[in-house]
């Protein structure tokens, strides 16, 4: 795979930000967390030339004000090629032990980022057999030559797609979301709220999401599987695998939508109708109420995740 290949620099340790009784995640061997590291993979997140025709950028289909989901059904790639299965929201994706709705093979940041970027089922950002053109776009800029040799002075600020990839993940370590007003607490929360969260405990919601992620990462099958999207079938090739999805995280679920693997859910609404637990109707709003508290207005305005203003001392 090419690689251009720069001097050695220094890298700072990265210093985890997190709310009391919340651990750091856990980081691969490889790809240790430095302030160099990240800083490198928060303009790769918000650059364009990370995609075949320079269109799309990772940005381009994770939103942070929707905390970094999409906002649209579907999100077709750079090639006009149509989207499979809704935008995931980023929050707290580096606590995730499975990373996709339906690829239990996929288990860390650095192989989901290789996805988008050169997956062809379908293509998104269209990289595939372009990983050469990494080097020739990023290389060609010297402050991102400066930036790869402090984030990977250990690979000589090779500048290619296993240094892209990790430094994108480095990143997306950082989106944590532990500040909502659920986390606060009862006292942060309306009657009609706790009214909603009890109902939600009572009918067995939370046996799924559960957890300070609110999800289980387990399969579930909840409607009748779709030829169009075998699930997690695809990956394990069994017949009873059909129509599985992971269990999505229900943080910020409210400015997530549409909802559901396929973005077919176009309300809150209707995404807790379809779910097979007893709800009666009348207690939906309540439900849909408490769920809105799991918005964190910080992590949804944090500038430090969003697209830097400058690089290297220079306005971008």
């Amino acid at each position: 795979m090419t690689a251009l290949v720069l001097s050695v620099g220094a890298a700072t340790p990265w210093e985890w930000d997190l709310p009391p009784g919340v651990a750091p995640p856990p980081v691969p061997a490889s790809n240790a967390m430095t302030a160099a590291r990240v800083e490198l993979g928060r303009r790769l997140f918000y650059d364009a030339d990370l995609s075949a025709n320079g269109t799309m950028a990772c940005a381009a289909c994770h939103e942070q004000r929707r905390a970094f989901a999409d906002g649209n059904a579907t999100r077709p790639g750079v090639h006009g090629d149509p989207g499979r299965r809704n935008v995931p929201g980023l929050a707290n994706v580096a606590w995730f032990s499975r990373l996709t709705y339906a690829d239990p093979r996929i288990t860390t940041l650095e192989a989901q980022v290789l996805v988008p970027l050169i997956g062809e089922r379908p293509v998104e950002m269209g990289m595939q057999g372009l990983e050469a053109e990494l080097p020739r776009r990023l290389g060609a800029d010297p402050c991102y030559r400066r930036m790869f040799r402090k984030a990977f002075p250990e690979r000589q600020g090779a500048i290619g797609t296993a240094s892209v990839t990790a430094a994108l993940a480095a990143f997306e370590r950082t989106m944590v979301s532990f500040r909502s007003r659920f986390d606060q607490g009862p006292a942060a929360m309306t009657p009609v709220e706790l009214q909603g969260q009890a109902t939600f405990q009572k009918a067995g919601c939370a046996s799924c999401h559960s957890g300070d992620l609110l999800t289980d990462m387990a399969y579930h099958r909840l409607s009748e599987p779709d030829d169009r999207d075998p699930g997690l079938a695809e990956s394990t090739g069994r017949r009873d695998d059909a129509g599985r999805f992971r269990t999505p995280s229900l943080r910020n679920v409210a400015v997530t939508g549409p909802w559901w693997h396929d973005g077919s859910a176009k309300t809150l609404e209707e995404a807790v109708r379809r779910h097979p637990a007893p709800l009666a109707e009348e207690t939906i709003p309540a439900v849909t109420a408490y769920l809105g508290t799991l918005t964190d207005p910080d992590f949804l305005g944090d500038r430090r995740l969003s697209r830097p203003d400058e690089a290297c001392g220079k306005r971008l």
